[in-house]
């Protein structure tokens, strides 16, 4: 089983990236093929390594957390890997782990996929599986579930600030950023997580 690969990415597609592994090119599924265009330098991807009767696929993250997690999201009954993939991409793994802990449906229900029976199965079948979250997620996670009772326009102007940091982080400049914002600004509903709106950002950016 593959655990991890280290490579360059080489093509990317809206589902995947291709990663060049001495010479050889794997097809990862990621949440967010975007966040990954722009390394010029190898990276690590935590592999899931997924085989069925008609298919093996391979499924890479960037942290051991967001394995772990979609490892987990497996587990519960009606979540298949495009489904815990989505999810991810709708929320970071400590932020999934407060929401089932704390049993808020609501949050959950909001994440890509997951319908409210979904959500109940996944707070039936990982609550008492996941332990108590870490302390460095803590504020994360508290900020981010408490956007729920915020109005949209107030949450989405806030998500974008977090996720906004994230892509300066990356390297992004303001002006950049700026740009994607007012594109995107008129389709957003306040409801995305600031992964949502990272991803969707990203792929403004790398359309240019």
């Amino acid at each position: 089983m593959i655990d991890f690969l280290r490579g360059q990415v080489v093509h990317i597609e809206t589902e995947y990236v291709v990663l060049d592994v001495r010479d050889v090119g794997y097809r990862v599924f990621t949440s967010n093929p975007y966040a990954l265009a722009r390394s010029e330098e190898p990276i690590v991807l935590y592999i899931h390594h997924h085989v069925r009767e008609d298919a093996i696929q391979l499924f890479g993250f960037p942290t051991r957390e967001e394995q772990s997690m979609f490892r987990r999201l497996l587990d519960v009954s009606g979540i298949g890997p495009k489904v815990a993939l989505a999810a991810l991409a709708g929320g970071r793994p400590e932020v999934i782990a407060s929401a089932i802990q704390s049993e808020n449906v609501a949050f959950l229900t909001k994440l890509p996929g997951i319908g409210k029976k979904t959500a109940q199965r996944m707070i039936l079948d990982l609550k008492d599986k996941l332990g108590a979250v870490d302390e460095r997620w803590a504020a994360a996670s508290s900020v981010q579930l408490a956007m729920e009772a915020a109005p949209a326009a107030d949450a989405g102007e806030s998500n974008w600030a977090a996720a906004r940091e994230a892509l300066a982080g990356l390297g992004y400049r303001d002006a950049e950023l700026d740009k994607a914002w007012h594109a995107m600004k008129g389709k957003v509903t306040g409801d995305e997580s600031p992964d949502v709106l990272m991803k969707q950002a990203l792929q403004q950016l790398f359309q240019g």
